[in-house]
């Protein structure tokens, strides 16, 4: 058998690293993981391996390793793809002469490559699964045995003839019974893609966590380009750019990132995008299994919701707290002392669909939301954060249609009252203008960084705003009046959808971008955030009105009795590009005959 060797020493697992990945996730920051989180994925592969020199695990890490090796055969290897690329597997093959399932596992886009998961893979291994994990080419650290020959394709062409490559060596080497697709955040569009093109169709079960439906709109929509998480995704590849990239991807990525040729960035991410193979998934009646977050910063949610809206398959679709990776990240590295419902959900997909188990989920109804932000906490003491007591409520629907029953519109009036703000009432008042100095950086901001302040806020504390901060020469901002309960009698407003907003809008430059965000503020003027987007306008005559709608993402949330609702739009949010020039004036209106209005969605 042949294994993996790295450079370096792998410590011992301890109890309080699982407790600190627990707590606070996988990752430190948008191209960093938690140390300790390698650290347990690579003393579980020497492990396995019989390579460690010393005891690494815990003891029920060291169990679970045992139960494995009893059960199965090990090997790390290399799958060559039809150009001779070598791709770097690893494989876990159940000891049995009855066919079993595979389950394979492209990994997401870390440096790490397929390493990361090992955890998942003896979980799927005891649960009666082959297992084939692999690193989509050109993704990992130079020289590292988890890393992929080749230059990344970005889910595109030669990552679908990879995956059915792997295919082909698992048929070969496992004879499975079914096969199935995993994939986390880059492996899990791989994994769509891959079962949507297969020549010979496969693929019989996909679980998509942390996914895109829609490449092209997750990094370019409202004429907005995502800079900060190209950005991110671009310095975590394990390597510079001319090395990662071909040179066609280096030019559309250049291109992205200069704002030039963005009509050939479209049809780049339309290529990659599982939405535009929709047809061939439904044709194939796929069973696909989407996890995601409200507060996605990568792949925002609309997109991949309106991916699963299209889709007549069996099908599932959890929107949990959190941003990209938050709420499976650490469930997919180590084990938990209770239930971890995003990734045994997951399974329980794969052993109803692939494992041909009788178990609930064919009566699951096909969407299921966690609610922001219901669950109850209390504080550590020893930290002062939040701790998670109750777990958020749940909502369980029959298709995403029936999230949002009914609709309320909120009106931008002049004045908020006893505010220097504007308002937001259930009247149109129209006649009004607000304007703002365009250009400069405010409090109203999405998030402090990309994926951890979503994992923090999966864990139960969630981004907290000073709204007297917000400095209202640069945004404009409308506030109710404090909300009362609903007929319910526990919450003010129940938001369950997608906002929209209309308002009219003009620019004493040529260019502007306009960011909404919609908080919930509390009696002590402290707010969090329900949703915002961002809309850029370009070509504008001078000092001329235009009336615009576009759409927020996606929130399900449930507002407080006494709480109000504060839209603010400002001109610049460190995620995004940004037209606006420096020092020109925005100024929103709700001219005569065209009020501007807030469509909030209710459930």
């Amino acid at each position: 058998m042949s294994h993996p060797q790295e450079d370096g020493t792998i410590n011992a697992v301890t109890a309080a690293q699982l407790s600190r990945i627990a707590e606070s996730g996988i990752y430190t920051s948008a191209t960093s993981l938690d140390p300790a989180a390698v650290n347990v994925a690579q003393a579980l592969i020497a492990a396995l391996s019989g390579t460690a020199e010393k005891a690494l695990l815990t003891p029920d890490l060291q169990k679970l390793t045992e139960q494995v090796r009893q059960t199965a055969s090990v090997d790390f290897l290399r799958i060559t793809a039809t150009d001779g690329v070598r791709l770097s597997a690893h494989t876990i093959r159940l000891r049995t002469s009855e066919p079993r399932p595979v389950v394979i596992v492209p990994s997401g886009w870390t440096p790490f490559g397929w390493a990361l998961f090992e955890y998942t893979y003896l979980q799927l291994a005891l649960r009666g699964y082959h297992v084939l994990a692999y690193t989509p080419r050109g993704i990992g650290f130079t020289g590292s045995p988890f890393t992929s020959e080749g230059t990344i394709d970005v889910a595109g062409p030669s990552d679908w003839t990879d995956g059915s490559t792997v295919i082909g060596y698992a048929q070969q080497h496992f004879g499975p019974s079914r096969i199935a697709f995993l994939g986390e955040s880059y492996g899990s569009g791989i994994s769509q893609l891959v079962a949507a093109h297969d020549p010979a169709g496969r693929v019989d079960a996909v679980v998509a966590l942390s996914t895109w439906g829609d490449l092209a709109a997750s990094l370019y929509q409202h004429d907005t380009r995502h800079l900060a998480a190209v950005t991110a995704l671009i310095n975590f590849t394990g390597g510079p750019v001319e090395q990662k990239f071909d040179a066609a991807t280096q030019q559309i990525l250049a291109d992205f990132q200069a704002g030039q040729n963005l009509d050939d960035v479209v049809a780049w991410g339309t290529e990659r995008a599982p939405s535009s193979y929709v047809e061939q998934t439904n044709a194939r009646g796929i069973p696909t299994f989407f996890s995601h977050t409200w507060h996605e910063t990568l792949f925002p949610g609309n997109q991949v919701v309106e991916h699963f809206d299209r889709l007549t398959v069996p099908k599932r679709l959890n929107l949990w707290i959190g941003d990209h990776a938050a709420p499976e990240g650490a469930g997919l590295t180590i084990p938990f002392s209770g239930p971890n419902l995003p990734v045994d959900e997951a399974f329980a997909w794969l052993d109803h669909y692939v494992g041909g188990l009788a178990n609930d989920v064919p009566d699951w109804s096909p969407v299921n939301s966690q609610i922001m932000f219901t669950y109850r906490t209390s504080t550590d003491p020893q930290t002062g954060k939040n701790v998670i007591t109750e777990p958020a409520i749940r909502e369980p629907r029959a298709s995403w249609e029936d999230v949002t029953t009914s609709t309320e519109r909120w009106y931008l009036t002049a004045t908020a009252s006893g505010s220097r703000d504007g308002g937001l009432h259930t009247a149109p008042e129209t006649g009004w203008t607000r304007e703002f100095t365009a250009g400069q950086l405010t409090e109203a901001t999405a998030v402090d960084a990309i994926i951890t302040t979503g994992q923090a806020e999966w864990k139960g504390n969630p981004k907290s705003y000073n709204t007297d901060k917000f400095d209202r020469q640069n945004l404009a901002v409308w506030t109710s009046a404090p909300i009362t309960a609903d007929s319910h009698g526990d919450a003010a407003r129940r938001i369950r959808g997608i906002p929209e907003l209309t308002l009219t809008v003009r620019s004493s430059a040529q260019s502007t971008t306009l960011v909404a965000y919609l908080f919930d503020v509390s009696p002590d003027n402290t707010a969090r955030i329900i949703t915002h987007e961002p809309l850029t306008l370009t070509d504008l005559t001078p000092g001329q009105d235009h009336n615009i709608t576009w759409r927020l993402q996606a929130a399900g949330y449930d507002l407080a009795p006494n709480h109000r609702l504060m839209l603010a739009v400002t001109s610049k949010d460190p995620l995004y590009s940004d037209a606006s020039v420096d020092g020109s004036t925005t100024t929103i209106s709700s001219p005569d005959g065209s009020a501007a209005y807030l469509t909030l969605p209710l459930g």
